[in-house]
């Protein structure tokens, strides 16, 4: 679960910015999280990994909201 502080880093494995918050979303059943990342980044659909514990979790650029009801 992406957590306050966690680097964000591209497939490369390279450092593009930081989490600011994350949770476990109620809706979608998953794990859901905003940061800052480079611009170069930030186009949605972009496939990015947070680093949490040791481990790369996959991840991707998406549009707020997060889900529609």
């Amino acid at each position: 679960m992406p957590r306050h502080d966690y680097p964000i880093e591209d497939l490369a494995g390279n450092t593009i910015g930081k989490v600011t918050s994350g949770t476990q979303s109620p809706s979608l059943d998953k794990p859901i999280g905003m940061g800052y990342v480079t611009s170069a980044f930030a186009k949605e659909g972009t496939e990015i990994q947070v680093v949490a514990g040791g481990k790369r979790l996959a991840t991707k650029v998406v549009k707020l909201p997060f889900y529609k009801g």
